[in-house]
């Protein structure tokens, strides 16, 4: 028996012997907060945004999850088509799946007809759930690294820490895994409108998608770049994501970056390579000079391309000290 069905069963005799003793009303708000406890309550509407002709998204002003924001933390965008909708990155939970799904229904009258996840980091693939319920055998595309990550532990690891970083607001969310690989360089057409996978190594993690619009230039990053946010980069490289800058503004030629967080724009990609730089580059010169990581982030932080950014960074207070660790550590490895 499922955790699910157990609250469930659970739920069901509690009420049934609660009727002996109580009057119906009772008895259905009881229920109801059973109810509410078994499956997290509803997301409230965010609104659909027009970015470019043919891409619309889902603002999340929030960069962390919390009981507050329901987990509702990540962007979720549309790509309108002649086909259809395609979703890419669907939020981060089923209830956050069913609040967009709310929300395209109110501007289009076409069915979604495909979902990207660009990682495997639970903001972008836990609303897979409610595409999947509402548009049964949609096609769900990823990197081969994200669907073998999200279908062994990284899916039910995501889940888990949803529910303890929201208070159980996500409970209910079902681990539902892409299925499609696409890697660097495939095409999916949609009519006239050309997806374009780009994949340069190891940036936020190592298999990360960026979805590029062709005929918009537009490209969906995904969490390689951020507006006014670090990236989470436990799984990631420093060295990578500014090769992966470089590729993209070779490669993609887009004049708008829209980021899994924060506002798009066409500085998203420069914003962020002179933060990353600014923290990277001292750390590598630390390493050089054989100093320690406290004189690290000492340099870190009074290098001009950090220091002009931290007013302006979601959680640089909270989260400076982490990031530089990283980055030391990575140039250490890259030392030897």
């Amino acid at each position: 028996m499922n955790r699910r069905h157990f609250l469930r069963t659970a739920a069901t005799l509690s009420a049934v012997t609660a009727v002996e003793f109580a009057p119906w009303q009772v008895v259905s708000a009881f229920a109801k907060e059973v109810e509410d406890f078994v499956r997290g309550p509803a997301v409230k509407d965010h609104p659909l945004t027009q970015v470019s002709k043919h891409v619309w998204m889902i603002y999340s002003p929030d960069g962390f999850p919390s009981p507050e924001n329901q987990g509702m933390m990540c962007n979720i965008t549309f790509v309108d088509t002649p086909k259809g909708l395609v979703v890419v990155d669907t939020g981060a939970s089923v209830q956050i799946g069913e609040m967009a799904i709310r929300q395209l229904k109110k501007q289009f009258k076409k069915p979604v007809v495909a979902i990207i996840n660009t990682h495997y980091h639970g903001d972008h693939f836990l609303g897979n759930d409610a595409f999947a319920a509402a548009y049964p055998g949609v096609p769900i595309y990823a990197h081969p690294g994200t669907i073998r990550e999200i279908s062994g532990m990284q899916g039910n690891l995501w889940r888990t820490l949803m529910e303890q970083w929201t208070n159980q607001a996500t409970l209910g969310t079902r681990v539902i895994a892409p299925t499609l690989a696409v890697d660097h360089g495939k095409e999916l057409k949609f009519g006239d409108v050309t997806l374009r996978m780009h994949h340069y190594g190891k940036a936020h993690t190592p298999s990360d998608l960026c979805v590029e619009v062709v005929e918009d230039k537009l490209t969906c990053v995904g969490d390689v770049a951020m507006d006014r946010r670090i990236a989470n980069m436990d799984d990631g490289s420093y060295v990578g994501t500014l090769a992966t800058y470089d590729a993209l503004e070779k490669h993609a030629a887009s004049a708008i970056w829209l980021p899994g967080h924060g506002q798009p724009g066409a500085g998203v990609l420069q914003w962020n390579r002179e933060l990353f730089e600014g923290i990277y580059r001292p750390c590598e010169q630390a390493i050089k000079d054989g100093l320690p990581l406290e004189e690290a982030k000492a340099l870190v932080l009074k290098d001009a391309r950090v220091a002009s950014r931290a007013k302006d960074t979601k959680g640089f207070e909270l989260n400076i000290g982490k990031y530089v660790s990283l980055a030391y550590l990575e140039a250490e490895a890259a030392g030897f």
